[in-house]
């Protein structure tokens, strides 16, 4: 049996459509690939394009990935011009995946603000590297740190 598509699902049903949280982390990974580019060239080019990507993912952490730009983006313009999804996923393990996107983004920008342009490369790389293993191969190492993150949390 086909489970309805995103835009049909209750909203009490805590689960999107996984080919959206897919289609964000392409859309991610060009971004970070262009703020690492931008290091040779501009790094305070290069802070302000990571400064804009951990708004993208603090959104996403906050509000879930249908209502971050990049899923707004899908839903809008993708989506319905998809078959209905046949898999979906819990947006929980998302939003957690979006927070340490945030915080290499944050310390990305910081150390490119603070004048330590290699700690903002590598930490831009160390959230590309994420992106795009989620982009192209659907691993979600946020996803897959969330269920141990959640027990440290439920036993604090």
């Amino acid at each position: 049996m086909s489970t309805p598509d995103t835009h049909t699902v209750s909203p009490t049903l805590d689960q999107v459509d996984v080919r959206g949280p897919r289609f964000a982390a392409w859309i991610t990974t060009a971004v970070l690939v262009v703020v690492i580019l931008l290091t040779t060239f501009s790094v305070p080019a290069a802070a302000i394009l990571l400064g804009l990507q951990a708004i993208v993912f603090g959104i996403g952490a906050v509000r879930g990935p249908k209502h971050s730009p990049y899923g707004t983006i899908y839903a809008t313009f993708v989506a319905p011009r998809l078959s209905p999804t046949s898999e979906r996923e819990p947006v929980a393990p998302l939003k957690f995946a979006q927070l340490v996107g945030f915080v290499f983004a944050a310390v990305g920008v910081l150390g490119f603000a603070l004048g330590a342009p290699v700690v903002g490369t590598v930490a831009a790389g160390f959230a590309l590297f994420a992106a795009f293993l989620n982009a192209a191969f659907a691993v979600c190492l946020g996803c897959m740190i969330y269920p141990l993150a959640a027990r440290v949390r439920s036993t604090s």
